[in-house]
């Protein structure tokens, strides 16, 4: 089984990871586990609120993208010229 080393962990955090331990009469590293596990395995508190960041809301035929690009480059040369 691999390792890991945690270095510099905050007081308080050590202080809240030795409490949480005891009150679950586990060794302080064996808590770690258990809560990394439960964070890891536990589907993300935005799933399925957000869209996927690379799966477009709808899709666009290419005249509309040429459309949206000169849109924004016009917008741009717009805000130069001001």
């Amino acid at each position: 089984m691999t390792g890991l080393l945690i270095k510099d962990i905050p007081p308080e955090l050590h202080r809240k990871l030795k409490e949480a331990a005891v009150r679950s009469h586990r060794s302080m590293t064996r808590q770690a586990l258990v809560l990394l596990e439960q964070a890891l395995s536990a589907p993300s508190p935005s799933a399925g609120l957000l869209p996927d960041p690379l799966k477009p809301a709808t899709t666009l035929a290419s005249g509309d993208v040429i459309a949206v690009i000169r849109e924004i480059r016009d917008a741009d040369q717009l805000n130069l010229l001001k």
